[in-house]
């Protein structure tokens, strides 16, 4: 027998974005009726329990770099947010960015933007120079590197969102394990969700923030939203001969785009396709390992010699909530359905971004502004202008 549900606001995915969401409605509003719903409550395949956990402030873009401040905020104060017994484990080994002698200006410009929102990023200039910081590093084709001295590094991305579903919950907000199946739409409004268990949600406000799938669930509506999910490898790595200095290297990128960081005793690595190489979406149990044989070993093993010996002894994929116009979120009101908020393509950097997207969310239901961190440029319009708002540091 269907049923159905008012809630004040829905919320459409349960990740990082939707579980913040839900915290700061019912932090600042506790009679406000929240409703969850979450097709994968375990989040076996969830883009953000399968992260690699960073955190960052080496954004080319004002709005990113402010959103990531907030959430190093809430791992320097968990107890002030999220309960007294709240605790997040933050390596804070930092992000080592890497430019050749083309994206050399490009650093420098994008250091800058860093320096004025006062993020601790030192411009590292010049190949000796970062030879002597970083003995276990190959220079060979680097120019310049920009290196996260405090607040960068990364988290376990299941024990952050789960602080923030249990402090919701007991704030008040419902959970429930479900589908939406169908957007009901009359004028400028959305006047319901179907979920697959037969149960109808009449909201007064309903909030995006599925992640890979929120394109699929807005073209329910009518929506055209370019977002859908990109598949990710990352390759678990053994290195025998590694220092304990490598051990202790920051989230290092090199100019290829192939990445690495310390994880306990051992490494991940990974590289985002090109467009061309882009893996069909899907079965996370299907692992390209070819890709890391001809793509990421041989940059690892030029610009790391530790790593000309190593083994590859797991590897995990996920997805990320790719939006294709410009690799930027989009978080606002869509301007002709008034009562649908946007929350999603952030395009692998969600986790870092979920606390203080959840902020804003709340705001504009609440207050029907931004209020802390003014995101006006990340909203729907530039999506349906076409105008893309590139962020130049994507990884």
């Amino acid at each position: 027998m269907s049923t159905t549900e008012r809630p004040d606001t829905l919320v459409i995915g349960g990740g990082i974005v939707g579980c913040a969401t839900a915290f700061f409605l019912t932090r600042r509003e506790p009679a406000h009726r929240v409703l969850v719903v979450e097709q994968d409550p375990a989040h076996a395949a969830s883009a953000t329990a399968r992260s690699a956990g960073g955190v960052r402030q080496q954004f080319s873009t004002p709005e990113n770099i402010a959103l990531s401040q907030f959430t190093l905020e809430i791992i320097r104060e968990p107890g002030r947010f999220l309960g007294e017994d709240a605790e997040i484990v933050f390596r804070e080994q930092g992000y080592l960015i890497l430019a050749g002698e083309n994206g050399r200006s490009i650093l420098a410009e994008n250091h800058a933007v860093q320096q004025a929102a006062g993020a601790a990023i030192a411009l590292i200039d010049g190949a000796e120079a970062l030879a002597r910081r970083f003995p276990w590093l190959a220079t060979d084709g680097v120019a310049a590197g920009a290196f996260g001295e405090r607040g960068e590094g990364w988290l376990d991305p299941v024990n952050l969102m789960t602080l923030f579903r249990k402090a919701a919950v007991r704030q008040g907000a419902r959970f429930i394990e479900d589908r939406v199946t169908g957007l009901d739409v009359a004028g400028e409004r959305i006047t319901g969700a179907q979920l697959a268990s037969g149960t109808r949600i009449d909201a007064q406000t309903t909030v995006l923030a599925a992640g890979p799938w929120s394109g699929a669930i807005a073209a329910m509506a009518g929506v055209a939203l370019p977002v859908g999910p990109r598949k990710r490898f990352v390759y678990v790595l053994d290195c025998r001969s590694a220092t304990e200095a490598l051990h202790m290297a920051p989230l290092t990128v090199d100019p290829s785009g192939v990445w690495f960081r310390p994880e306990g005793r051992q490494f991940i690595a990974g590289l985002s396709p090109e467009e061309h190489e882009e893996p069909t979406p899907g079965d996370l149990d299907a692992i390209d390992h070819a890709f890391f044989e001809e793509r990421v070993w041989p940059v690892l093993a030029t610009r790391v010699p530790a790593f000309e010996a190593i083994k590859v002894t797991s590897a995990w994929a996920g997805h990320y909530d790719y939006n294709a116009l410009d690799q930027n979120g989009i978080i606002g009101r869509h301007p002709e359905l008034g009562n649908l908020v946007i929350a999603t393509g952030f395009s692998g950097h969600g986790l870092q971004q979920g606390p203080a997207t959840g902020r804003a969310v709340a705001e504009l239901i609440l207050a029907g502004r931004f209020e802390t961190i003014e995101l006006a440029r990340f909203g729907y319009e530039r999506i349906a202008r076409g105008e893309p708002l590139f962020e130049r540091n994507v990884i």
